[in-house]
């Protein structure tokens, strides 16, 4: 049996120039949205601000997703992801304008943190419109023989970006300010269009150009529903992270429970991504193909124990290895989810497909940090965290029980089955 070669991917020149772009917008975007999470808190002191911000971000990319999946089939991948692109260096000078004291000074605080929720909707606009572009990108810059390592890789560098983009946020609001932060954030939206441009454009390979939006749409969300691989996957990574958004909640704990400062909050916030970047990466030698129905169940409800762990500690250690092992049970879902896309997705219908994803996993973080938020405010920071990893272990265990053809879930190839 010959040993399957774990850097396969990266041997293609316009692969590695998609995972720079990969890794620069979702560094700038998650680190933007760290120092928003930050400032808002610190003029509000409320934490269904927080929620809130989730909310603003959620709607109209819950809004746009299904139309942004027919334009995404419609159109070159490419020159649409660099309007995107273009959009979202826009909001990101918004926010360094709105974060300049000098500004502040002239506004009241509720016109400040209004004006950032403002900017933060438009930035779900552009948000349902990059994920299937990107979705998309990735199948034409890399050999459908190698879109399992590929994916791999490219997860593990969107969780290298979900790393460093937290705890730089920490570290840049300690040093440069909130101001400074947002800098940061938008030199890195420039550099994601600047390489953007070394990729050639790339033709478009749906055949049905042109073809009604509303055909278009149904035809989506019904290969969606009828491929249940693709469905059971996303149904439960997305009540999971709903009821587990735990993490909305950070600024809270870093401040008033921990009392670790914007340091320890940058710190925090790296942690679950550090865990699935180090699984991730494990996975490119150590695949999780073989049994992935019953990998990905207990992977999420270690995420659910995880959870629960973090929102009882108020020592800073214990909530810190919490949070690793939230993020280690997290990249197990995330590289079966992604093998799943993209070898049960067709290339005329990927845009749509990633947009039910997005509605489905993607804005449940948003919609999972506004329950938080709400929680939080009902039930107290605490309960309400102990609640959502409680929730997260219930859906497993119901999942399990009445989804069998879930827990049957195998990806091996071929090939690789009878090499087994």
């Amino acid at each position: 049996m010959s040993k399957k070669d774990p850097y396969a991917a990266l041997r293609f020149k316009e692969f590695n120039i998609f995972l720079i772009v990969r890794f620069a917008l979702v560094f700038a975007w998650s680190m933007q949205f760290i120092v928003i999470e930050w400032e808002v808190y610190s003029l509000t002191k409320d934490p269904l601000s927080l929620g809130l911000i989730g909310l603003m971000e959620v709607i109209p990319a819950l809004s746009f997703a299904l139309f942004a999946g027919h334009v995404v089939d419609q159109k070159e991948k490419r020159g649409l992801l660099i309007k995107c692109i273009l959009g979202f260096i826009l909001i990101c000078l918004g926010l360094f304008l709105i974060t300049n004291q000098t500004i502040q000074a002239l506004l009241t605080k509720n016109s400040v943190v209004w004006m950032m929720y403002l900017l933060v909707f438009f930035g779900g606009v552009v948000r349902a419109f990059i994920g299937p572009t990107v979705f998309s990108l990735f199948a034409q810059v890399i050999p459908k023989s190698e879109y399992a390592n590929a994916a791999t890789w490219s997860s593990s560098v969107w969780q290298i970006g979900s790393v460093l983009g937290p705890t730089i946020a920490g570290f840049a609001i300690l040093w440069v300010g909130v101001n400074g932060a947002m800098f940061i954030v938008l030199l890195f939206a420039l550099i994601a269009l600047f390489f953007l441009f070394k990729i050639e454009k790339k033709p478009i390979l749906n055949p049905k150009l042109g073809e009604p939006i509303l055909k278009s749409l149904t035809e989506g969300i019904k290969f969606v529903y009828n491929t249940k691989e693709i469905l059971g996957a996303i149904t439960l990574d997305m009540v999971a992270v709903l009821f587990g958004g735990a993490i909305a909640l950070l600024p809270i704990y870093a401040q008033d429970i921990l009392e670790v400062g914007p340091k320890g909050f940058g710190v925090l916030r790296a942690a679950p991504a550090i865990g699935s970047f180090i699984t991730i990466l494990a996975v490119a030698y150590f695949p999780l193909t073989k049994n992935a129905g019953i990998k990905l169940l207990v992977s999420i409800f270690g995420f659910g124990l995880s959870i629960i762990l973090f929102g009882v500690s108020t020592i800073f250690w214990i909530s810190l290895i919490a949070l690793f092992l939230s993020g280690v049970f997290d990249g197990v879902s995330v590289v079966i989810r992604q093998t799943i896309l993209q070898i049960k997705t067709p290339d005329n219908m990927r845009g749509r497909v990633a947009s039910v994803n997005s509605m489905f996993v993607g804005s449940s973080n948003e919609l999972g940090a506004f329950e938080s938020g709400v929680a939080a405010k009902l039930l107290g920071t605490v309960r309400s965290v102990v609640f959502g990893g409680s929730m997260t272990l219930l859906i497993v265990l119901a999942t399990g029980i009445f989804s069998p053809k879930l827990r049957k879930l195998d990806l091996l190839s071929k090939d690789e089955d009878k090499a087994n």
